[in-house]
């Protein structure tokens, strides 16, 4: 069988820094053709996800690569040494691009079509999709079957009397492709068997990898039962793999502060321990641009030569133990994010803007009196609330108090690193933010006093302080905080993005 990625590098904005080789601040249109190049050699990633979910998308990119950097590739063949990846849009969500949907899979065959030529063989550059939003098995199968159909099958579609499609446009090529689902909420991630095992049966592939998301889980219901949700799952996906006999090759998609994975060149290791039985992590921009190069080089090159480590399967007890806690978590977490959406929307609109994007706003998708509230992307909602000196990680931590002895075991045991996570993202918390949130954004003292027991909880339970860290870095992380939470107050625009900007250059990420 071919060569599995263990890295993958995404177009995810979450990078303070613009690399040099970007010719502006937001990395679009050409600089992705290089950024694509740079992930495969500089850094040696062993995949690029080349995203049509969200911005408009270069499908000649196989054509560019090969024609731009024609040595490079004739000693590393794409498909074979190295791997380029398509996220489509989801037809059912994004309706206004179900039309980019089919002209991405559309190009699958031109580009099959540029290697052949390239490289004087068969060669397939492009034979995985990623379906974003996944929660049936059904939405998988009717990719691979209108693939398989109507892009492929339309050769032999009869035109007139003996004329055929392929006699105009030649034999397409490749027959098939395998699609991968991103698995973003928590409850699908609870039933990743099901949405992997209807695929799997119906269309009998030979492996499967499955995606599963950390940024969106978190956002939406909070990084508790985030990590737990992508634990079941782990779970539940490499008890399927045995009882159906194929290989099953998860990926998770990781950021670079605690909140969306903690997935960083200092951290790595943690993680790839934590997710035991994951094969492929994403390298996001963060991790690839606000570190040092050489660190980011070595610490992929380990990821790369390091063993697989053995999934965990979880007793079906224990399985149901810990969605009890993902479910009761989200409860707390959200009383809190929902009367904060309009700060984080605030704060999130003034952040710099890396990759060019069409608009996009992420549904939080729960129902209340209110109404529902809508929030900005993953990385720009963390952005804003470790910019306001309130790392979202404390946000909904006391409800664990309230939890049974036997399912806090539970959670301990299994995430295992979560005091690690929280003593990171601890040290950015401003207590002063408590007092400006009701001060410049009228925030009611119910809210302030559910963050400030969280915080609480998070010191008298788990030991960590929180916000005393003096190092030169979270101290004046802090101090940033406090004057950009003024500058709002007063009107400062201007200083409010710098100090915004200057906040994320010190922790290394937007968000």
């Amino acid at each position: 069988m071919r060569l599995i990625p263990r890295t993958m590098s995404t177009q995810h904005p979450d990078n303070a820094k613009v690399p040099e080789w970007s010719r502006g601040e937001a990395i679009e249109g050409e600089d992705e053709i290089t950024e694509a190049f740079l992930a495969f050699s500089n850094y040696n990633i062993h995949e690029v996800m080349w995203d049509a979910e969200g911005k408009d998308v270069d499908t000649h990119v196989i054509r560019k690569l090969l024609s731009r950097y024609s040595e490079f590739f004739k000693k590393r063949q794409i498909g074979k040494d190295i791997y380029l990846t398509y996220r489509l849009p989801n037809p059912r969500i994004e309706g206004a691009d179900r039309k980019v949907f089919a002209e991405t899979l559309e190009s699958i065959p031109n580009n099959f079509d540029v290697a052949e030529k390239f490289y004087g063989k068969n060669a397939t550059p492009v034979f995985e999709v990623i379906l974003p939003f996944t929660t049936e098995s059904i939405e998988l199968i009717g990719i691979a079957k209108y693939y398989e159909k109507v892009v492929a099958g339309k050769q032999d579609v009869r035109l007139w009397d003996e004329l055929y499609v392929r006699d105009l446009v030649g034999e397409i090529e490749p027959k098939s492709v395998e699609v991968i689902p991103l698995i973003e909420d928590k409850d699908s991630l609870m039933k990743a068997d099901e949405i992997a095992g209807g695929y799997a049966r119906a269309i009998k592939p030979a492996y499967m990898r499955v995606f599963l998301a950390r940024s969106d889980p978190a956002m939406n219901y909070g990084m508790i039962s985030a990590v737990l949700s992508a634990k079941v799952a782990l779970s539940k996906l490499s008890k399927l793999s045995k009882s159906l006999g194929i290989k099953i090759f998860p990926i998770i998609g990781v950021g670079s502060l605690p909140f969306r994975g903690n997935m960083n060149p200092e951290n790595y290791r943690k993680v790839m321990e934590e997710y035991s039985g994951v094969y492929t992590f994403t390298i996001q921009s963060a991790y690839k641009y606000d570190y040092p190069p050489d660190l980011v080089e070595k610490s992929v090159e380990d990821i790369n030569n390091s063993p697989v480590s053995e999934p965990v399967e979880l007793d079906y007890e224990v399985e149901k133990s810990l969605k009890s806690v993902a479910d009761k978590f989200t409860l707390s977490y959200q009383s809190i994010i929902e009367p904060l959406a309009g700060v984080v929307n605030q704060v999130a609109s003034m952040m710099p803007r890396r990759r060019a994007r069409k608009l996009h706003i992420g549904l939080f998708g729960y129902s209340r009196s209110t109404g529902k509230v809508t929030l900005p992307r993953a990385i720009s909602f963390t952005g804003a609330f470790y910019s306001i000196g309130i790392p979202p990680e404390v946000i909904g931590m006391s409800s664990l108090s309230e939890m049974k002895d036997a399912d806090l075991e539970n959670v301990f045991a299994n995430y295992k690193f979560l005091k690690d996570d929280m003593r990171r993202a601890s040290k950015f918390f401003n207590w002063e933010s408590l007092d400006m949130l009701k001060d410049v954004w009228k925030i009611d003292d119910e809210v302030i006093g559910k963050i400030k027991k969280d915080a609480e909880y998070v010191e008298n339970n788990l030991g960590i302080k929180i916000g005393e860290d003096n190092g030169y870095e979270f101290k004046k992380h802090r101090l940033l905080s406090s004057m950009f939470t003024l500058s709002v107050r007063e009107g400062e625009t201007a200083e409010a993005k710098r100090f915004l900007y200057e906040m994320a250059v010190v922790r290394r990420s937007l968000g």
